[in-house]
């Protein structure tokens, strides 16, 4: 029941980052590694342009593996709050950081200077947890679901893809009318492209005279 949906985000938020932070630094490691591949194998990944990713925080699985093998006409960025949003920009090993509210590194760019969430034409997503459906699980802040929200009546770029460990992975996760569902998931073992699974399932149903266009 929707009244009862913060408490149960509650308690898989906190199951889900407890067994993330048990897994040991090597598990890590090989962890990052098979999801860059992943990663660089979806069937839309972008040979150019603006792709931004996340600073690991919390036992997330890192992306630096990803990052190292963009091809050399992508640009990688991070997020930055900026207002109610995330703002972006781009960013390499050696540029400056600064923490932000959270106590993540952030960037250390003006305001003026931050690409927006329209410009990038692919999101890496942290996520607690996460369904085959395209739901994901966050910290609970909502900066990414207030971020893209365009793209719930709106067809990529950017692709939305969420990135956590297999273990993080659920039969079903119940959603509110805010979530933006993702269009993949990748994680250590492989990546579930649900991007062609809605698009399967909106063509069965539009195919259909009783039933109309979603």
């Amino acid at each position: 029941m929707i009244d009862d949906l913060p408490a149960q985000r509650r308690q898989l938020r906190e199951r889900m980052r407890h067994q993330r932070r048990e897994l040991s630094p090597a598990q890590r490691v090989a962890a990052a590694n098979a999801l860059a591949a992943n990663l660089l194998s979806l069937p839309f990944a972008p040979t150019s342009g603006y792709v931004a990713g996340y600073w690991a925080m919390d036992g997330e699985i890192a992306l630096h593996a990803w990052q190292l093998n963009l091809p050399d006409e992508c640009s990688y960025c991070l997020p930055v709050l900026d207002g109610e949003r995330l703002g972006f920009s781009p960013w390499r090993p050696g540029n400056a950081l600064v923490n932000n509210r959270y106590g993540i590194p952030e960037p250390d760019v003006s305001s003026g200077s931050l690409l927006q969430p329209e410009d990038l034409s692919l999101v890496v997503l942290p996520l607690v947890a996460f369904d085959l459906q395209g739901a994901r699980l966050g910290m609970g802040g909502g900066w990414y679901d207030r971020s893209f929200a365009f793209r719930k009546d709106r067809a990529a770029p950017p692709w939305l893809v969420g990135a956590g460990f297999e273990l993080q992975r659920q039969e079903a996760i119940e959603t509110a009318p805010w979530d933006v569902p993702l269009d993949a998931v990748s994680c250590e073992t492989q990546s579930w492209d649900i991007r062609s699974r809605r698009v399967s399932a909106s063509s069965r149903k539009s195919s259909s005279p009783d039933q109309e266009s979603p």
